[in-house]
């Protein structure tokens, strides 16, 4: 999906569900990763997941938009806009739209490193997700000298 499909389908929602136009910019943000929309309270734009859309297509998608122009509508009017206000969860109720959208999968980008140190004097071992400077430690029971054994991914 393109901009200018974009704008023009939350154009549309806009009118259809709500009854009123939708006056400003709608775009996809790259930055977002949690979200699958947020509305710009300052420019009073609304910017979309586009990894929401690729996920779980336009249907979710349009779900995403109706909020955001709950929050967008409510605002402009000058009614509580809020997550937590009285106003928006009834709106929402009213063009049914959800309050959360679908998470997406956690990422995995690299697997997780498990450092193991043993005590030199007491064979003591120790287990760390982050690697330890080893001139600098030494074991907490006797104070020998700590040895990295192994790195398991």
């Amino acid at each position: 999906m393109d901009q200018t499909r974009l704008q023009t389908l939350v154009e549309q929602i806009s009118m259809s569900t709500f009854g009123k136009p939708f006056r400003h910019t709608a775009t996809f943000n790259p930055r977002l990763r949690t979200v699958g929309g947020r509305y710009v309270l300052q420019t009073h734009n609304i910017e979309l997941n586009k990894k929401h859309y690729d996920t779980y297509g336009e249907e979710e998608l349009v779900a995403i938009i109706k909020h955001e122009l709950c929050h967008y509508h409510l605002h402009l009017e000058g009614k509580g806009y809020r997550h937590r206000d009285r106003d928006f969860r009834e709106l929402l109720k009213k063009v049914d739209a959800p309050r959360y959208c679908r998470p997406l999968g956690q990422k995995t980008d690299r697997p997780k490193t498990i450092y193991t140190y043993i005590c030199t004097s007491c064979g003591l071992t120790y287990t760390r997700k982050k690697r330890m400077n080893i001139a600098r430690y030494v074991c907490g029971r006797c104070h020998g000298r700590l040895k990295l054994t192994g790195q398991l991914c």
